[in-house]
């Protein structure tokens, strides 16, 4: 899947962007980088991937990284335009909740997040993803379930999930960015081609979006290498998270704009809806993605999971 805007964007088909989520659509250049921080080999490239240590994760769901807040019930909907090879502009808008479930994937509990992506005001995709923040503050991706439509036809659900088919989680953002670092790798899905990369590209920065105006923004550049020249910038305000997207580069799928127009807190009215979307979606990554999704454990209401443990 590609991402764009710290959403996630199809990576099988021309993808779309999400805010949260990285973005395989992007570009390649840093494939060679060193990951930041504990790295590993991965096989058959020469990238390090982040080392996961699962009892480094005292509070996992407890997701309150400076850039990228992850509380229960919060809703982030984002608007722009893509624009296709052709030169023709589409409208685009994702909308990425936090929902209320608890997913424990290799023994780390995770944050489930349900994001949907529309196209010209078509449904194009709807996906789960799991995030978790170590103790250190690190923000981590275990995986993501994206399902892909056309005309209303689910076409693809690329899955990947840390410790299946050879998934690395990896980490979508770090506790304490600075300049001058080396890139790191925000997850490893082999068997769907997911290899994005990030690194920090600027801090200190201004942004002015529909939703309001935010300083001292950091700029995440983010590449995966199945897209040469095709980088996504995404931008993170303090306290708020992602709030816009953008793009640099040459490569004819990253030119996509996103911008935060809103976020809120859900009652419980709404929450209790996404997570009946959620779960929806849920069942049917069971019925689709029977190598990877189908070997976890169920996600849980979080108070369920709570006491469960």
């Amino acid at each position: 899947m590609t991402r764009s805007a710290g959403v996630a964007v199809s990576t099988w088909g021309p993808r779309i962007s999400s805010p949260f989520m990285a973005l395989p659509m992007a570009v390649a250049c840093l494939v060679l980088s060193p990951g930041i921080g504990h790295g590993q080999h991965g096989k058959n490239s020469g990238e390090r991937l982040e080392t996961l240590d699962r009892k480094n994760f005292g509070r996992s769901t407890d997701i309150t990284n400076r850039w990228m807040p992850m509380k229960p019930g919060m809703r982030w909907i984002y608007e722009g335009s893509t624009i296709e090879d052709d030169g023709k502009v589409i409208p685009h808008r994702i909308e990425v909740a936090t929902t209320d479930l608890v997913k424990t994937i290799s023994g780390v509990r995770t944050v489930v997040s349900y994001d949907v992506d529309y196209s010209d005001n078509e449904l194009v995709e709807a996906e789960l993803a799991f995030y978790a923040q170590d103790n250190d503050g690190n923000v981590w991706r275990f995986g993501e379930y994206p399902e892909e439509y056309e005309d209303g036809k689910l076409i693809k659900a690329p899955a990947w999930i840390h410790g299946f088919e050879g998934a690395r989680a990896g980490i979508m953002m770090q506790a304490a960015p600075r300049l001058g670092t080396l890139s790191y790798s925000q997850g490893w899905g082999p068997a769907v081609g997911w290899t994005d990369r990030a690194m920090t590209y600027q801090m200190g920065q201004k942004a002015s979006v529909p939703a309001g105006s935010y300083e001292d923004v950091l700029v995440i550049k983010e590449a995966a290498r199945a897209e040469k020249d095709a980088e996504q910038l995404k931008y993170y305000a303090p306290g708020v998270g992602n709030v816009r997207v953008g793009w640099t580069g040459n490569g004819e799928k990253a030119k996509e704009i996103l911008e935060l127009v809103k976020i809120e807190q859900l009652d419980a009215e709404a929450q209790a809806e996404i997570r009946e979307k959620a779960l929806k979606l849920e069942k049917s990554a069971y019925k689709h993605s029977r190598n990877s999704y189908a070997r976890t454990m169920p996600a849980t209401p979080s108070n369920t999971a709570d006491s469960a443990r």
